[in-house]
């Protein structure tokens, strides 16, 4: 993703090509970092306040300084106004960052304003393909549920595994079997006018779009359950797809070989989203 503006820290407004991270930076040395990565729709943040508190919950999972939520906001305004002239009419994407900075020192924050990779619409288009491939249930405090940092190797590994099976993307079941999510998404399915997702109680991540879905899931007739599902209610339902604020409502075509038709609820639940990103803009 081309990269059109920064902002850093007690920095401001910098050069998107300029290195502005120590190299002593525990996000860099260790992981400890928070991060969140949103739609802006025409220059507009969708949902942005959603994703700093869960932000501020992240950076406390991995024991941060506090103080993420106020200050990355501020950044975001600050790099989206930074090119505004250009993003009229423009989806892009935002990511904002908190490092634990060098040991003894100040924290760190970044917001980076880039392209939506290109690559997304295509695949909509036709659906995604998935492989379910073996993941952890975050059941203990120490495995960080529902916490979004940057220490995500374990997902990088698994798209690339993914892709190495000619998938797009994976989907993460514990030993059990269980569905938990996908490696940036939250997973769904149909039967009839139900939608079917994975409780939080699996230390899942509570998806800011996964929130919006339940939000609109009503009133295009549709209404949820969520449980603790095996691998197979997924492969034997009638519509699935994912969910995550840049993918949007991604309908999956296959998984592990079992194909799905295109169905409503990704097309209804997608044209809601787009509406309540204009309004809410």
């Amino acid at each position: 993703m081309t990269l059109l503006a920064l902002a850093v820290s007690g920095r401001g407004l910098c050069d998107p090509a300029e290195a502005v991270v120590r190299a002593d930076d525990e996000a860099l040395l260790r992981g400890r970092a928070a991060f969140e990565t949103l739609r802006v729709y025409g220059g507009r943040p969708f949902r942005l306040e959603a994703h700093l508190e869960r932000l501020e919950a992240s950076a406390a999972g991995v024991d941060l300084p506090s103080g993420a939520g106020a200050e990355l906001g501020e950044l975001a305004v600050l790099v989206l106004s930074d090119v505004a002239a250009e993003l009229d009419g423009v989806d892009t994407v935002l990511r904002l960052v908190w490092t634990a900075g060098p040991v003894g020192g100040k924290p760190l924050g970044l917001a980076l304003l880039s392209e939506v990779p290109a690559w997304i619409e295509e695949v909509r288009v036709r659906g995604a393909r998935a492989v379910s491939l073996l993941g952890v249930r975050a059941a203990a405090p120490w495995l960080l549920p529902g916490v979004k940092s940057t220490s995500y190797a374990v997902n990088m590994a698994a798209e690339a595994e993914a892709r190495r099976r000619g998938a797009d993307d994976a989907v993460f079941v514990d030993h059990d079997g269980v569905v938990l999510e996908g490696t940036v998404t939250n997973v769904w399915w149909r039967r009839g006018d139900t939608l079917f997702t994975p409780s939080l109680e699996l230390g899942i991540l509570a998806g800011v779009t996964r929130a919006v879905v339940r939000e609109s899931a009503a009133a295009g007739g549709f209404s949820v359950q969520e449980g603790i599902y095996p691998l197979a209610e997924v492969l034997s339902a009638e519509e699935a797809f994912t969910t995550s604020s840049v993918r949007e409502v991604m309908p999956l075509s296959e998984l592990d070989g079992a194909s799905f038709a295109p169905g409503p609820a990704a097309a209804a639940l997608q044209a809601a989203l787009r509406e309540l990103a204009a309004q809410e803009g």
